[in-house]
């Protein structure tokens, strides 16, 4: 599955200077992009066709040295490989046999005003994102002191109350009930809403309540990366939990691993404090303390007297 070229052109501010041509089905398939520097001078092997075409400056001077003939043998020859587009940065102008072949090929044209390398590096980050692999699953994903928290569970159990409470309390939701999570690196998961349900979240015996429109435009965001999961359960007196936390559980997402506490649900129990708590310990350790590590000091220390 690949990114609307019409969204790309959206996202990144691009002028369209081939309005001619169709780009309803067009589609970009790679994250990546290539600068045809070596291609515009005629060389072919190993040819990244498939990516976003971006010509800068050096290339820009470049074609300008050519004459009108080595144009058209240049820009025949770049522009049969079907390459998905061409962007010019620092708003160049493409000449007139340049269009004109483009045209002909069916090869969308665009112009930026950005720099060639921050735009080169903007476009990668964005691509990345928007085709990293993506699985959807049932939860709810808020940020909490900056920390996103996914939390799951059975369906009922008190997922979307926890985050309307926390919502009240000032943290922000990302979404309700389907969570779409992207893998942008070996590191990073990030989590997005479908478009759909966005900014909804769901409450038995109530119905459907718009965050935004309650609590403001500060209480939702549109992207979160996922650093904790939180996975509710019924209170269950024979099963063990953890109480002292010195062992870390992890769960996994399209092949990466998240931090995962199992809270078990009683009746009394704040649920939104229990997350709180979580994600500023989950903070604390990322920053280098552990408060089960420092007890465990303690005692050793305790019973070595």
């Amino acid at each position: 599955m690949g990114v609307k070229l019409e969204k790309v052109i959206e996202k990144m501010e691009l002028k369209n200077l081939t309005p001619e041509l169709d780009l309803a089905s067009a589609e970009i398939q790679v994250p990546d992009i290539n600068r045809p520097a070596l291609q515009l001078a005629g060389f072919f092997d190993h040819f990244d066709s498939e990516r976003v075409q971006i010509v800068g400056y050096v290339e820009y001077t470049y074609l300008e040295t050519l004459s009108e003939e080595r144009k058209e043998e240049v820009y025949a020859q770049l522009l049969s490989y079907g390459i998905p587009c061409i962007i010019f940065c620092r708003n160049l102008e493409p000449d007139e046999i340049f269009l004109k072949k483009a045209n002909e090929l069916n090869v969308p044209i665009f112009q930026t005003e950005k720099e060639t390398s921050d735009f080169s590096a903007e476009i990668i980050r964005w691509l990345n994102v928007q085709l990293a692999p993506c699985i959807s699953i049932h939860g709810v994903l808020v940020d909490v002191y900056g920390v996103g928290v996914l939390i799951m569970g059975e369906s009922g159990i008190g997922k979307s109350e926890a985050a309307l409470e926390l919502i009240k309390r000032g943290h922000r939701l990302v979404t309700d009930d389907v969570v779409e999570i992207r893998k942008v690196s070996d590191d990073t998961l990030v989590g997005t809403a479908p478009d759909i349900t966005r900014h909804f979240i769901e409450l038995r015996g109530i119905g459907i309540v718009d965050v935004k429109t309650l609590f403001g435009v500060q209480s939702v965001k549109e992207t979160q990366s996922i650093d904790l999961v939180i996975n509710m359960e019924e209170w269950d007196k024979n099963k063990e939990y953890d109480r002292l936390g010195l062992k870390e559980e992890y769960t996994e997402f399209l092949g990466n691993k998240v931090v995962c506490h199992s809270i078990p649900i009683r009746p009394g129990r704040n649920l939104a404090i229990i997350v709180e708590s979580a994600s500023v310990n989950h903070r604390q350790k990322q920053m280098g303390y552990n408060a089960a590590e420092e007890l465990y000091r303690r005692v050793q220390e305790s019973l070595s007297k």
